[in-house]
């Protein structure tokens, strides 16, 4: 029998999550394909961070996506009766008087005041490296990628919306006013599958004027450590950004493979990592784990959100990249906006962008 939805979403990451719920929330109904595959969002830290603490920054477009972003996962905390988002403190290792200088001077910015503390935290913590003090972001959030896509799944179940298993790509059927998939039928289909895009045979976008890859795999790697005597119970960012996970336990990364699409660990990453947490603490730890994924990244660093050149129904909501957490939520409203109501995407995402080069 042929079920009938408005839309079917096929990948169950952060882009999927997100596209599901706000298509909900517009009173459409859905379908979600699920490869049940790990992918780069339970992979990754789960930090909502405005700022780019490397270079003393604001995010692109940080005030835009994280009042949204903030306000959706609260908003899915409470219909999921799950533990989705919480505050926690983010704090920058300075490794000098220069950088100390250059923090205060950014902390005054317009578009920084709001997230960076303007005073100079010390250290008071023996098994940490900074004797130059440490810089606050005053807006981070957490969440566990793992286990929303673990709930949202089940909540998924609860309402009869999710398919389990491998998209296959020639069982979907193109009509002029809607798609069938299987015994699915929707008037339109998103693809929200981060890297494995590429391998999709309806994304025909991968090839610019001076034959470059669009979209790239930037693959990351975290440590899972054992540190007891550590203590630390914010995020902090030096080398690497370590992330409390509770029990003594850290998530420590992460590293940044370009072009690369595999998903095995690498001992090269390890190395790299141990490296770098043992210049931000002097405390014994052992590696107890890794984790890698595959971040769906784009040649200009922004999102790919919009609907086929090809195929009226098909649509794509991809090139989260490394701030995928952040972006999701407002990205799926616009897409969901420009779907129902013909609202213009931002050209600076719209996957049209890549089309109209010659």
């Amino acid at each position: 029998m042929t079920k009938q939805v408005d839309y079917i979403i096929v990948g169950l990451g952060i882009g999927g999550i997100c596209m599901a719920q706000t298509l909900l929330d517009n009173n459409k109904s859905v379908m979600v394909i699920n490869n049940r595959e790990a992918g780069a969002t339970s992979s990754s830290g789960g930090v909502l961070n405005p700022t780019v603490l490397k270079r003393f920054t604001a995010a692109w477009n940080a005030s835009q996506f994280f009042g949204v972003a903030t306000s959706f996962y609260k908003n899915l905390q409470e219909k999921l009766k799950e533990d989705v988002i919480r505050d926690i403190s983010i704090f920058r290792i300075f490794k000098s008087t220069e950088e100390q200088n250059d923090w205060m001077v950014a902390s005054t910015k317009l578009q920084l005041e709001k997230f960076l503390s303007n005073q100079i935290t010390l250290n008071t913590n023996p098994s940490i490296k900074a004797s130059f003090g440490l810089g606050e972001v005053l807006t981070g959030s957490i969440l566990d990628p793992k286990e929303l896509v673990i709930w949202y799944g089940q909540y998924l179940r609860k309402e009869d919306s999710i398919l389990d298993g491998a998209f296959e790509h020639d069982q979907l059927i193109l009509s002029n006013d809607h798609c069938q998939y299987k015994h699915i039928s929707a008037k339109r289909i998103i693809f929200c599958e981060g890297a494995k895009v590429e391998n999709n045979p309806f994304f025909k976008i991968s090839i610019s004027p001076n034959n470059d890859k669009v979209f790239v795999g930037n693959k990351g790697e975290y440590v899972i450590i054992k540190a007891p005597q550590l203590k630390c119970e914010h995020i902090l960012k030096g080398s690497a950004m370590l992330i409390p996970l509770g029990n003594d336990c850290y998530k420590v990364g992460a590293t940044y493979g370009r072009d690369d699409f595999s998903d095995t660990v690498t001992k090269e990453a390890t190395l790299k990592i141990v490296e770098q947490i043992k210049s931000m603490i002097s405390c014994p730890f052992e590696v107890v784990g890794q984790v890698t994924g595959v971040r769906p990244t784009v040649k200009d660093r922004k999102p790919l959100v919009g609907v086929s050149k090809e195929h009226s129904q098909i649509a794509f909501l991809n090139g989260l990249g490394t701030r995928g957490l952040s972006m999701a939520p407002l990205l799926a409203q616009q897409l969901c906006q420009h779907l129902e109501n013909g609202i213009a995407l931002p050209s600076e995402i719209n996957i049209q962008r890549f089309w109209n080069q010659t």
